[in-house]
């Protein structure tokens, strides 16, 4: 290995948080993958409009977006250990590019989900590696690390549908505003080209295969679950908006208030994260806080209020991702790779059914009724960290087998 790139391996004796170049360019390129991922559910709400299809088709959108992901999940490990950081990295973005073009130019329902495959597939390999990037630089410290990184997607995130609504309302239409992630991800190609980028910390040959720990997987389904409530949000909430009145450009606009509150979040759960050991106190308020404003979104007919609730909704889910991947990957016992591909393959899953449950659920009972399926997530999450806690809790005391 080159001396220019073990600089970048972490060791157990670094103290500080550094933000170096790999650690720039992997906010700045999380932030390009967030802006189209939440770009794309509301973007859901006005193809609808345009080609009047039914609620279990949306559904089927992020089914397809989902099984894009969960490809990712079932090969990345494999991939990973045959190619580099950088050519995972740039391969990536180009076909996430590719994806998003044939979801915003293509005509008709067949080629626009194409488009959301393939904008899964590679979209979510992008921020497969990306994590991998920053674990592997930042080590124990990763929960930061992936906190600050979610700061700059919350970024994206707030400005993403407001773009795109004001777009929608004008000549240029909302398709052009997915052009400009890829505009972004060119310019950090002609930047980072060239720069290295921090190799795997665990000797990836020999910990390639084995089991992961139970605790890790309860983790991985935990960070999978967690997503699944910001996606019900994502992909239904401008339709719960339309509910008391508001336009469809409106709607999709207004959706900005929970990314938001995803950003606010963020930067509170940055500051937090400072110092180690907060992460687990921080899930429980999360998941409590969500719990609550969900309730206030679900059960209002006013618009301000139902906006309010999406604002606090996003205050509580800003945290539960990068923190629950912090915790599968520290509790992965040296398989970084697998246990990031396994959290992507889980997370592809959940995300395929739960979208198009409550796609389905609405069109027979009702968007109301069906939004049910929100706080039995919420539930489940509760459940998956406290059952994970106490599994890694009782691994790590387990007395170590006497040889033979």
């Amino acid at each position: 290995m080159s001396q220019t790139v073990s600089v970048y391996r972490y060791t157990e004796q670094e103290t500080t948080f550094v933000r170096d170049a790999p650690t720039v360019l992997a906010y700045a390129a999380i932030g390009c993958f967030t802006f189209w991922l939440y770009a794309f559910g509301p973007a859901l709400s006005l193809l609808r409009e345009e080609l009047d299809f039914s609620y279990t088709l949306l559904g089927i959108y992020s089914v397809v977006w989902a099984v894009g992901a969960a490809l990712t999940g079932a090969g990345f490990s494999w991939v990973a250990a045959r190619l580099s950081r950088s050519t995972l990295l740039w391969g990536s973005a180009a076909a996430t590019i590719g994806g998003a073009a044939l979801f915003t130019l293509g005509r008709g329902v067949p080629v626009t989900l194409v488009g959301a495959g393939v904008f899964g597939l590679a979209g979510t390999t992008l921020l497969t590696v990306i994590q991998a990037i920053l674990s592997d630089r930042h080590g124990s410290r990763r929960d930061r690390a992936l906190t600050e990184a979610n700061i700059a997607a919350g970024a994206s995130a707030v400005f993403a549908p407001l773009v795109l609504g004001l777009l929608a309302a004008g000549v240029i239409g909302w398709r052009a505003t997915f052009a400009l992630p890829a505009v972004v991800l060119v310019l950090l190609f002609l930047r980072y080209r060239r720069q290295p980028l921090p190799a795997p910390a665990g000797h990836r040959a020999t910990r390639r295969g084995g089991r992961l720990p139970l605790a890790c997987w309860l983790f991985a389904v935990l960070t999978a679950v967690s997503s699944a409530i910001e996606f019900c949000l994502v992909y239904f909430g401008p339709q719960v908006l339309l509910a008391t009145g508001l336009s469809a450009a409106a709607a999709s606009t207004a959706l900005s208030s929970n990314f938001l509150g995803i950003l606010i979040g963020r930067l509170l759960g940055a500051r937090i994260t400072r110092r180690p050991g907060r992460a687990v106190a921080l899930l429980y308020a999360s998941l409590a806080l969500t719990g609550g404003s969900f309730v206030l979104f679900w059960l209002t007919d006013r618009p301000a209020l139902a906006i309010a609730g999406l604002f606090l909704c996003g205050v509580g889910i800003a945290n539960l991702y990068p923190l629950a991947l912090a915790l599968t990957l520290e509790a992965a016992d040296g398989r970084e790779d697998q246990a990031n591909a396994r959290s992507q393959l889980v997370l592809g899953l959940v995300a395929a059914v739960s979208p198009y449950l409550l796609g389905s659920l609405a069109d027979r009972h009702g968007l109301t009724t069906a939004f049910a399926l929100e706080p039995v997530l919420i539930v489940l999450c509760l459940g998956l960290l406290w059952t994970g806690l106490r599994t890694r809790s009782g691994a790590a005391h387990a007395p170590a087998a006497r040889p033979s």
